[in-house]
């Protein structure tokens, strides 16, 4: 009996829709942030004077805003996700369960 419903759940459309944006989302925001965060790490390791030049002639250097906007980008990718799942992937996951009931 749970495998009927399993399957009619696997082979609903909009649960394969649910499934094909949550990954496509998913995948996009990780590469997003590996790039960003391999990004930062490039500039350290072989970009080191860069990341060391002073911005207003003080103790603060260029790679202090740029890390910290590394972790604010983290913060942000994952906001994205969650406006996304709770409102889009929340509706579909709704409409399939309606579906599943008839």
């Amino acid at each position: 009996m749970e495998t009927d419903r399993v399957k009619n759940i696997i082979q609903n459309p909009k649960f394969q829709q649910l499934v094909q944006k949550k990954s496509r989302l998913s995948w996009s925001l990780s590469i997003i942030m590996l790039f960003i965060y391999f990004g930062y790490i490039y500039l350290v390791s072989y970009h080191p004077a860069f990341v060391h030049q002073s911005l207003d002639g003080g103790a603060t250097t260029i790679g202090i805003p740029l890390g910290i906007a590394v972790i604010v980008s983290a913060f942000v990718l994952c906001g994205i996700y969650v406006w996304r799942a709770n409102g889009e992937f929340d509706r579909l996951t709704q409409e399939v369960l309606e579906e599943i009931k008839k």
